[in-house]
């Protein structure tokens, strides 16, 4: 059961509202002014705040702007309840971070129905997501937004790149969000030397270039066709729009996103430090959680080793002298080009 906070000084609204959400199946907790509201919030972390903005002692304002100083109760939903509607404080409410505005009077379903969307959105939202990328599709579909990522997607003008064209390039400013509809691709920097390093890897239903987006800056990295792959490409200011009428959506992506950057930090970690083995392991074992058919026993796939040696950090050469390693050790097996993985768990057993 959902257990709702009402802060409101007036006493037969109080009542009359918290025996609605009773009879609603939520339990309630009532506060007479935003002072005891706050004391109450801190206590009993409710999952959902509704609270008045003209109340003795502290006013609403002053309630969401101290709630959201605590970590443990900044992100729990906050629906404002009060008899003002000038367009000026709304505007003030949305601005603190209130998630809705209800003015009195009001219908019982009215309320509740907000209640209810905002709890919807919390939930997905308390999810443990996939890092990065893969989380941030996750939360689209869950979201059911009609604001959401596929309604971006939908009815767009594709480019088709092939194999080794470049999608966009370092240093590039970035005026699209990118959505692989089919086909793989690589992003990778380079250094002094002409060295390419492979940052990260998509593959259809995946999006790219949204971190530069976001920072508006340049791009840090080149994006590069593995294969031939078919992109739709979504105007920078679409993304943007979406981003800033979906707060709590928008929050999340970027939460995804900072753990997305962390795991990349450790991935150049690894490359630094690992063993050649382990590098070359560890690209395999990528290769496969990101491209698997689940539908099928082993994993295979044609990759050059050119590029094979970019996502694992080290020389091409060697790359194909360690391959050759764990063919004879029935690790892998290849054929035409292609690389089968034989022995997934010895191969995982070398990165862990």
């Amino acid at each position: 059961m959902k257990t709702l906070l009402l802060i409101e000084d007036n006493d037969e609204i109080r009542e009359n509202t918290a025996e609605i959400l009773e009879l609603s199946m939520y339990r309630v907790l009532t506060a007479p002014n935003g002072k005891e509201g706050i004391e109450l919030a801190i206590e009993k972390k409710p999952d959902l705040i509704i609270c008045d903005i003209m109340m003795p002692v502290l006013d609403g304002y002053g309630v969401l702007h101290a709630i959201q100083k605590y970590e443990e109760l900044k992100n729990i939903p906050f629906i404002f309840l009060t008899a003002k509607t000038e367009r000026v404080d709304v505007r003030k409410g949305m601005e603190l971070g209130a998630d809705d505005y209800i003015t009195k009077p009001f219908e019982g379903t009215e309320l509740l129905n907000a209640i209810d969307s905002r709890l919807k959105k919390s939930d997905i939202l308390k999810k443990v997501l996939q890092p990065g990328i893969e989380g941030l599709n996750q939360l689209a579909l869950e979201s059911s937004n009609p604001n959401g990522l596929q309604s971006l997607i939908e009815h767009r003008s594709t480019n088709v790149y092939k194999k080794k064209q470049v999608i966009y390039a370092e240093g590039n400013h970035p005026i699209h969000l990118y959505y692989v509809i089919r086909g793989k691709v690589k992003t990778y920097k380079s250094n002094d030397d002409g060295k390419d390093l492979v940052t990260d890897l998509y593959s259809a239903g995946d999006f790219l270039g949204y971190i530069s987006l976001l920072q508006e800056c340049v791009y840090r990295e080149t994006a590069e066709a593995i294969d031939e792959c078919e992109i739709a490409m979504i105007p920078k200011k679409e993304f943007e729009e979406y981003l800033n009428n979906n707060r709590h959506i928008s929050k999340k992506f970027i939460s995804l996103l900072a753990k997305n950057v962390s795991d990349k930090e450790n991935h150049l970690l690894s490359l630094a430090y690992n063993s050649l083995r382990k590098k070359v392991a560890d690209a395999l074992v990528t290769l496969k959680k990101k491209y698997e058919n689940p539908s099928l026993d082993k994993f295979s796939i044609d990759i050059s080793r050119e590029n094979l040696a970019t996502i694992a950090g080290t020389a091409t050469e060697s790359l194909i002298r360690t391959l050759s390693d764990f063919k004879s050790e029935k690790i892998i097996d290849i054929k035409d080009g292609h690389i089968t993985i034989m022995n997934p768990k010895k191969l995982e057993g070398m990165v862990n």
